[in-house]
């Protein structure tokens, strides 16, 4: 079973169909291990394009004893079963065909390689000249130290 998932997640559908079949006969189909099997089988014939067989397997699972087996394929027989969606054309980018440009034509949009930019020096800040700044108390440490002995003896008291 894990070769078949194995080759299913690198898209070799067909390898992973004969690869789940395979385990199939080696499990027993009933029970829980067999329908993980056959559901990953209904999936890779989904995958591979095999509609039909893969409905009619996901349809057959549905009466699986394996309650999960069964869960499981209800599920996906919804979804496999559900109308596909209109797509209106304004929720589709198109992405234009550049397979048809020149080779010589992508080079004339080519950025040249850009040359480093020196950066110029900055200048060191002029010294600031003390007699200019306000040096005067302004009675912030002493409120700041006040709060804080305010707060520590208020925690001290409810500690």
């Amino acid at each position: 079973m894990n070769l078949g998932q194995a080759t299913f997640e690198r898209g070799r559908y067909r390898h992973a169909i004969a690869h789940f079949k395979a385990a199939l006969s080696l499990s027993n189909p009933m029970g829980s291990s067999g329908g993980e099997i056959q559901l990953w089988l209904v999936n890779a014939y989904i995958a591979a394009g095999d509609d039909a067989a893969g409905l009619a397997l996901c349809r057959k699972l549905i009466l699986h004893p394996d309650l999960e087996t069964k869960r499981q394929s209800k599920r996906l027989l919804y979804i496999l079963e559900a109308p596909e969606l209109e797509m209106k054309p304004e929720w589709v980018t198109k992405i234009p065909d550049l397979s048809s440009l020149e080779d010589d034509r992508g080079r004339q949009y080519a950025q040249k390689a850009k040359k480093p930019r020196r950066r110029k020096p900055k200048p060191d800040p002029e010294p600031i000249d003390l007699s200019e700044v306000n040096t005067a108390d302004n009675q912030f440490v002493w409120i700041a130290l006040i709060g804080i002995l305010l707060t520590l003896g208020g925690l001290a008291w409810l500690s």
